[in-house]
Order: structure tokens, then sequence, then C-alpha cells
């Protein structure tokens, strides 16, 4: 029965908090950016969340692919949020998806297709939730489940939202709460399941992001693995701005400060927190910058803009110093 498996023990991490480290990354990848295509709008130069090609006038392709371990016992709502985890690095460009192919790696021997299955079906019902089809996939045997989607969209350029295209003085939205990385970590420890964590990352950012295409916001990404603090700081170093982040006014996912409290803490936030450190200036305790720093998996949009309807948590600003982040 697949209720009777604990799908967190076969994996070392989970969701986007098993991510290789931004510094480690980041090094990785460095020079190996492609130039060969006068249509690609957006690429690997600043990290942003998918590739955009124009393919004619009015009409550019984004394409993206995500995929991780479970963070979640529950194999169909692990399949809702790896779909909507892949699908939203097309709403935080602006785009609207329209297929996504399947990526699998399972271990056979440990885990049966039944399991699987399940897995499927949550990605496949998010995809309908979503206007689009699954269309295909790939699959191979891994010592460890994996589970994602590679998605494709369209977005008119003109619309396109990315990275570096961050102002200073503008307000900053966010548009879910942060948190779900330690309740995750605390669900993988106790088995205790926070329903409003699975409720969160299982939510499509498409509202979101047509809200903020709608405000005339440009910029923009979603909040995963590198916390909040980090893709802040890649915004801010990718634009040449800097931000001011209010503590008190970033909203957290019920039982989140209370799971941090007793310690339920992922190795993958604390690796963020040590990557942004050296970026930021902050009198907040170490706590409340792992909070910050919280590996999220699905986390919601971070908009360079005000957008009816969420929460503005700082604002942008001139960079005058080493500090890319106030906090």
């Amino acid at each position: 029965m697949t209720e009777d498996i604990k799908l967190t023990s076969f994996a070392a991490g989970g969701g986007c908090a098993c991510k290789i480290p931004a510094g480690q990354l980041e090094s990785a990848v460095e020079g190996l950016i492609g130039k060969a295509d006068p249509n690609v709008l957006v690429g690997l130069d600043d990290g942003d969340d998918a590739a955009a090609v124009k393919i004619q006038d009015g009409l550019a392709v984004i394409s993206t692919a995500d995929f991780f371990t479970p963070m979640l016992n529950d194999p169909y709502d692990w399949g809702r949020v790896a779909a909507a985890n892949a699908l939203s690095d097309v709403y935080a460009m602006g785009g609207s998806p329209v297929t996504a192919i399947n990526l699998v790696g399972w271990p056979n021997e440990k885990l049966g297709l039944d399991v699987l299955r399940e897995v499927l079906r949550g990605g496949m019902d998010v995809a309908t939730e979503a206007g689009i089809s699954v269309t295909g996939g790939h699959s191979i045997t891994a010592p460890e489940p994996l589970y994602g989607m590679a998605a494709t969209g369209i977005v008119a350029p003109e619309k396109l939202m990315r990275n570096d295209a961050a102002k200073a003085g503008l307000p900053i939205t966010l548009t879910k709460p942060i948190g779900v990385g330690i309740l995750n970590n605390k669900h993988k420890a106790t088995g205790e399941v926070s329903q409003a964590a699975v409720d969160s990352m299982t939510t499509l950012n498409r509202e979101a992001a047509r809200a903020a295409v709608e405000a005339g916001v440009r910029a923009a990404t979603d909040v995963t693995g590198f916390g909040l603090l980090g893709h802040l700081y890649k915004m801010c170093r990718a634009s040449g701005i800097a931000a001011e982040l209010d503590f008190s006014a970033v909203p957290t996912i019920e039982g989140a400060k209370e799971a941090l409290t007793e310690g339920f803490i992922p190795g993958g936030s604390r690796r963020n927190l040590d990557w942004v450190r050296p970026h930021l200036d902050s009198s907040l305790s170490e706590e409340e910058l792992v909070l910050l720093a919280d590996a999220q998996t699905s986390g919601g949009l971070l908009l360079i803009g005000e957008v009816p309807g969420y929460p503005v948590i700082g604002y942008t600003t001139e960079r005058t110093g080493d500090a890319y982040i106030k906090a």
C-alpha cells in the first residue's frame, strides 16, 4: 500500500533543498554560456528561472526543467508539488505553459511502480489544473526517487519578466509565505504533515503571474531552493541594485517559526545563509536570518513592483556599499 511508504526515507535531501549549493553551482557553470543564437532573450547569463527564445515577432518560447527527491511521504502530493514547482518557472517569467513532459528516476528494487503511478497522477492533476497536457517523458533507474517535469511555455517578449531587470526605488512583493523547507524537514523527521505547507506548495503561481504582468512588473523570480535571501541577492546582483527587507512584513507559513525554534533546519537553508552572508547588512538574529534563507520548494514569486493583493516586504535601492541586502 502506498500509504505505508515513507518516501522521504529514500532520499538524503528533499525538494528544492537538495539543490547543489548556489556558490558551487555558479563555479561549475562559469563561462559556459552559449552565444550561437541571437534570438535567445534569456539564457544562462544571470541564472534566470528559464530560457526564453524569440521564435517570431510577438512570440517567445520559454523552456525549463525541474526535478527533485521527495520532500513529502505522500506520493500523490509529492507529484503535485513537483509539477507546480516546474511550471512556476514559466509563470515567473510572465508566460503561460503549453505542455510538459515527465522526468523520472526510480529505484525499482526499493519502490513499486504503484507508488510511481501515484506520483505521476499527482503531476498530471496539477498540469490539468494549469490547462495543459503531459505529453510524454523520460525515466531511468536511480538509487533515489526523482520526479519533475520539463515544461514549455509562451510569452510576448514585451511582457517577459526576468531577474536582471530590477530598478531601484520600487516596492518588493512576495506572493507566498516562506517556511516550507523547515516544515518539510520536520515532516521528514517526525512524519507530521503541515497541510498549510502542502497547500502552499501545490498552489500554482498562475494568478500571481497574471496579476504581476497586469501591474507592469518586469523583474521577477520565484523563491525556491536558494531561499528568499538567495534569490533576492541574485536579482540585485544581476540588476546592479540593492534591497532593503522588512522582516516583520515577510509572511510565514503557520507553524514554521515554531518548527524553526524546535531545530528543524534543512542543511540547504544553512548553506544558503552562508552563501549570502558576505553580501548582507543585518541586525536580525541568526534564527531570523535562517528563516529568510530557508530553502523553499514551489515557493511564491518575488516581484519588483507593487501587485494588488500581495504583501510588500521591502524596497529596492541604489547600491552604495558592499552589501546587496539590508535586513
